[in-house]
C-alpha cells in the first residue's frame, strides 16, 4: 500500500513539474506586440514616406509593429479598400490620413465597434469615425503661415496670387484655404484670384499651374498647399521661363524642393517635419491601444504630450520656415 501512494505521489509530482516547463508558468507568454495599422493618403508621396519613417521609430521605442499602406492613388474609394484589409487582420489600432472626410466613415465604424483604437492625422476624418485627430499644425497657423509668405514674396506686398490645392474634397486642404481668406484682410495688397486642384497628382498639378498662369499673365505668387502640387508649381514656373516674376511658395518637403530654392523659383517656403508626425501619431495609436486614456494629455515620446480638446482634435505647432540658409540641412532628413 505504501508502494502506491508512493508511486501515485511521484506521478502528481511529475504531472506538476511537467505543467512548469510550459511558458505559461515560470517564464510567463511575451504578450503580442500591438499592431497600427499607418495609412496614407497615397503610397509614392515623399511626404508620407516621412511619416512611415517617423512611425517605424516610434514602433522601435514602445515594441510595437507597423503596418504602413495606402492606395495607389489619394481616392476615399482605395483607402476604404485598404481599411477593410487592416480590420480582417485585426489590428490593434488604425491611424489614417483621410481622402475625404466622410466616405471612409462608416468602415472605420466597422473598426470601432470591433475594439480597434481609430485616430486619424494630418487629415482628419469626421469626428464619429475615429476617437482623436492629431493635426500637424493649428488650421489657423498653417492658413496666417502660407498668406504671410504670399506678402512677403509679393513685390512690396501687394498682388495677385493663385492657389494650387489637392482634391475639393481634402478635409485640411480646405480648412487651410477657409484660414487663407480669414488671413487676407491683414494683408489689404494681396488678392487671391483662384483656386485650383490637382489631386495631389502630379501631372493634373502641372497642368493645372500652367494653365493658371497662362490665365494670369500679372500673377505674383503661386502657392500650393500641396506637397505634390507646390513641386509641379515651381516646375511649372520654370518650363515657362517665370523664374523670378512669379514666385512659388506654400508647403512642400525640402528634399523636392532644395533645387528649386537655390535656383530661386521658391524663395522659401513651409512645413512641419512629417517625420515626427509619423512619430507622434504612432505613439497616440499604440498607447491608445493599450489602455490610455484620450481625454487626458497623451505621452509621445520626444515629442512631448498632447491634449486632445472636446472635439477630438490636438495640435502640434507652427510650421517652419526653409529658405536658402536651412534647406540643405533638412533636405538630408526628408
Amino acid at each position: 500500500m505504501k508502494k502506491f501512494v508512493v508511486a501515485a505521489a511521484c506521478a502528481v509530482l511529475a504531472v506538476a513539474l511537467a505543467g512548469c516547463g510550459k511558458k505559461t508558468g515560470g517564464e510567463p507568454e511575451k504578450p503580442a506586440r500591438t499592431r497600427v495599422g499607418l495609412v496614407a493618403k497615397s503610397l509614392g508621396n515623399g511626404f508620407f514616406d516621412a511619416v512611415h519613417k517617423g512611425a517605424d521609430e516610434a514602433a522601435k521605442e514602445l515594441d510595437a509593429e507597423v503596418i504602413f499602406t495606402g492606395p495607389t492613388t489619394p481616392t476615399a474609394e482605395g483607402q476604404i479598400e485598404v481599411l477593410s484589409a487592416l480590420i480582417a487582420q485585426r489590428v490593434d489600432a488604425i491611424a489614417v490620413s483621410a481622402n475625404d472626410p466622410d466616405a471612409l466613415v462608416p468602415t472605420l465604424k466597422k473598426a470601432l465597434d470591433r475594439g480597434i483604437k481609430v485616430v486619424s492625422y494630418d487629415s482628419a476624418v469626421a469626428a464619429e469615425g475615429r476617437i482623436a485627430h492629431l493635426a500637424p499644425s493649428s488650421d489657423q497657423l498653417i492658413g496666417e503661415t502660407v498668406v504671410a509668405l504670399a506678402a512677403e514674396l509679393a513685390p512690396g506686398g501687394k498682388g495677385k496670387f493663385a492657389v494650387v490645392s489637392a482634391t475639393p474634397t481634402s478635409t485640411n486642404q480646405n480648412s487651410w484655404l477657409a484660414e487663407m481668406r480669414k488671413a487676407l484682410p491683414k494683408y489689404p495688397g494681396l488678392e487671391m484670384i483662384a483656386v485650383v486642384y490637382g489631386d495631389d497628382v502630379s501631372d493634373k498639378s502641372y497642368r493645372e499651374a500652367t494653365a493658371v498662369l497662362q490665365q494670369h499673365p500679372d500673377l505674383a505668387v503661386l502657392v500650393s498647399i500641396s506637397s505634390v502640387g507646390i513641386v509641379a508649381s515651381a516646375r511649372a514656373v520654370e518650363d515657362k521661363g517665370l523664374t523670378g516674376r512669379v514666385k512659388v511658395t506654400g508647403l512642400g518637403l525640402p528634399s523636392e524642393l532644395i533645387g528649386y530654392v537655390e535656383k530661386g523659383v521658391v524663395p522659401k517656403f513651409a512645413i512641419w517635419n512629417p517625420v515626427d508626425l509619423g512619430y507622434s501619431i504612432t505613439q497616440i495609436a499604440t498607447r491608445l491601444a493599450r489602455g490610455e486614456d484620450p481625454h487626458k494629455p497623451v505621452y509621445m515620446g520626444r515629442m512631448g504630450t498632447v491634449t486632445f480638446g472636446a472635439d477630438g482634435v490636438g495640435a502640434m505647432s507652427k510650421p517652419f520656415i526653409y529658405d536658402i540658409n536651412n534647406v540643405g540641412q533638412y533636405a538630408k532628413m526628408f
